[in-house]
């Protein structure tokens, strides 16, 4: 992979306005909703509102169809801005962009046309369904069936883990369309067909205002319209988008870790004991210096892979996995130094960096686990 002046990134000023009003935002309208957001584990309907009217969720879009058109570095700035209050609510941003890449990628311009202005307003919300309770990192071992009716196809099957559950207004399913050859195909279902439904909502560990779960397909038709793509060629559209969607998890990881280290150099910074501030005690000293620096090195991997991405450089791909790796291993790392830093005060839920803790485990598993992307690393390295 080369190392050249020329690939590094610049942000447009504009870029840098844009990024300090979602942060007021977080700040002023999320922050002070996180711990009721997680207590309750209901789906902010106001935050989305309010993402929806300052044109946050229309940042993955082209302005064609509405959006921003500002890319992929701008997006996960804000994405990386608003988990470092409430990681659940950056998953709004980051499922706005997961959901409707397959279409802005791999979609007819009738699909694009269908789907993509009424999600850039925030009217719509997406949902992508790969993964099924017995295929997570495997696709191969998908079990959902789509089979040719007439001028449909008809879809039968249950996906898991799969993030806006309940509350996207339409989910890009993949399923099997060739089962000798185990060739699947993307395609879009709206919320609103008959055989869908809402199945089990998983009770999680973190990120629990964004709900998770069992989307269910029985006989559910939709007409050739609604394919993604070309038929049997589904995993190269679920892989082009993970490829590019993976910074969104390295981005919330980043804001996660910010937000973490910020509280804890606060706290540090008033909390006495033995007479002076604990930030004057060298072992804590170390700890904030550590968590700083993983988290600045974090950040600059980030923004390189997202300059990267939007150069369509061919090492793109990579890059993002890299990132996704050491920023999701930060956040975790950077977190637990958070909770150290507090003591007895970081293990309650009246701080949030218990909630922050909990929040990163995530960033390690979705959008392909970390150990799926070391391997896609080394073969990188071949």
């Amino acid at each position: 992979m080369p190392q050249t002046l020329d690939e590094l990134y610049s942000i447009p000023q504009e870029h840098l306005d844009f990024c300090a009003t979602v942060a007021q935002i977080a700040r002023e309208k999320i922050a002070p909703r996180a711990a009721a957001i997680d207590e309750s584990a209901a789906y902010p309907w106001d935050v989305r509102k309010e993402l929806s009217e300052h044109d946050i969720l229309g940042l993955p879009f082209p302005e064609q169809y509405g959006g921003t058109g500002t890319g992929t570095l701008m997006l996960n700035m804000a994405v990386e801005e608003i988990a470092k209050v409430d990681a659940s609510c950056a998953l709004m941003l980051m499922v706005q962009d997961l959901g409707t890449l397959p279409i802005q990628l791999f979609g007819s311009d009738e699909l694009k046309e269908r789907f993509l202005p009424r999600c850039a307003t925030g009217e719509w919300s997406p949902a992508f369904a790969l993964s099924e309770p017995e295929a997570g990192s495997d696709p191969a071992s998908m079990r959902t069936r789509a089979v040719k009716d007439g001028p449909d196809w008809v879809i039968n099957g249950t996906k898991n883990w799969i993030s806006n559950l309940g509350v996207a207004d339409f989910y890009v399913v993949f399923a099997v369309t060739d089962p000798d050859n185990r060739r699947i195909t993307a395609f879009v279902v709206e919320a609103d067909r008959p055989g869908f439904s809402v199945g089990k909502i998983e009770h999680k560990l973190g990120i629990r205002g964004s709900p998770t779960g069992q989307p269910i397909f029985d006989d559910v038709r939709v007409g050739e319209e609604n394919v993604i793509g070309e038929v049997g060629k589904g995993l190269s559209v679920a892989l082009g988008t993970l490829e590019r969607t993976r910074l969104g998890a390295a981005a919330q990881a980043v804001g996660i870790a910010q937000g973490a280290t910020d509280y804890a150099v606060a706290y540090a910074r008033e909390r006495r004991q033995f007479g002076k501030a604990i930030n004057e005690f060298q072992a804590i000293q170390f700890k904030l210096a550590d968590m700083q620096t993983r988290t600045a090195a974090a950040r600059e991997l980030l923004y390189k892979a997202c300059a990267l991405t939007d150069r369509r450089d061919p090492h793109a791909g990579t890059y993002a996995s890299m990132a996704k790796v050491f920023c999701s291993d930060t956040a975790m790392a950077v977190t637990v130094e958070a909770v150290q830093v507090l003591g007895g005060y970081g293990y309650v839920k009246e701080y949030p960096v218990e909630r922050m803790m909990r929040d990163a485990k995530i960033t390690q598993i979705y959008e392909g686990t970390n150990e799926i992307q070391r391997l896609v690393i080394a073969r990188s390295l071949r």
